[in-house]
């Protein structure tokens, strides 16, 4: 199974629409990404890409709560914890 991830978007491409790309942040890694899909999305706009694909623009909160349940399974990954507060 593969997984999107949320990421920001540092900077923008525009020569060409069909080809539309970017350099998007995650916590700090930055990586290329197509924007094809989201022909709306600007800088700063939060994006959820899987495969290199920007899939769909998420809310600045959304992108957070996002971001937070990828924390909790990296924080689970390295000691589970049966008293976490993740689920309230």
């Amino acid at each position: 199974m593969c997984l999107a991830v949320p990421g920001k978007i540092i900077s923008i491409n525009d020569e060409n629409s069909v080809f539309r790309n970017g350099k998007v942040s995650f916590s700090g890694v930055i990586k290329e990404v197509n924007l094809a899909y989201v022909p709306e999305a600007k800088v700063d706009d939060y994006v959820v890409v899987h495969v290199g694909f920007a899939l769909s623009i998420l809310s600045e909160e959304q992108a957070q709560k996002n971001l937070e349940y990828w924390q909790y399974i990296q924080n689970f990954k390295e000691k589970p914890s049966v008293n976490s507060d993740f689920y309230k």
